[in-house]
Parts: C-alpha cells; structure tokens; sequence
C-alpha cells in the first residue's frame, strides 16, 4: 500500500475504533441505567408488564454490548495491523495520523 493510501487507512480505521468503544461505553452505561430503574420498579411493588418490560429492554442493550465488543476486537486488530504496517514506512514514522492511530488504538484496548 503506498504512503498516502496507508495514511487515509489510519485515518479512517482510527475513526472507526474510537466511535465504536464510544458506542460500547454507552451500552454499557445504559445497561447499568435500566438495571437501577427495574431494581427500583421491583422495589417499588410496579405493576409486573413495567418489570418485565424493564428487564427485556436491559436484555437488549446487554446484547448490544456484546455486539460493539466483537466489532471493536475486529476494529482493534485491523488497526493494530494497519499500524504496524505504518511503522514500517519511513515516511510515515512521525506522522500525525499515525500518532492518533497509535493513540486511538490505545483508547479501544483499554
């Protein structure tokens, strides 16, 4: 892959993995939502349907959860072999997107 090829990719890959651990965040967070509003409803004494509807909402974001996490694993590793790549072009050893490449590669892996 030539220079400015490998850059667009690092770019773009980059972009990817970092909307998709945003995406991942914010499943998880709204899984742990739903679980305090059906814990509360359950407490509370409401009506059946409002738990159950509760707890098949959270079923659905847990798998939404499961979901980002493969996508982000393959985002992850396309980046990581994109990057890898891109170290080994001189003309990209300190090029910027290959900074933020290395940097949302990070971001994703945690």
């Amino acid at each position: 892959m030539d220079t400015p090829a490998l850059r667009r990719q690092l770019q773009i890959k980059a972009g990817v993995a970092k909307r998709i651990a945003k995406e991942q965040k914010i499943y998880r967070d709204e899984v742990e939502e739903l679980r305090r509003k059906t814990d509360k409803l359950a407490a509370e004494g409401a009506e059946e349907w409002d738990i159950k509807n509760g707890n098949r909402m959270t079923e659905e974001s847990e798998k939404m959860v499961k979901d980002a996490n493969v996508r982000l694993g393959k985002a992850v590793g396309e980046l990581r072999d994109l990057v890898n790549a891109a170290k080994k072009d001189p003309a990209l050893a300190e090029d910027e997107a290959l900074l933020k490449a290395e940097e949302a590669l990070e971001e994703a892996s945690i």
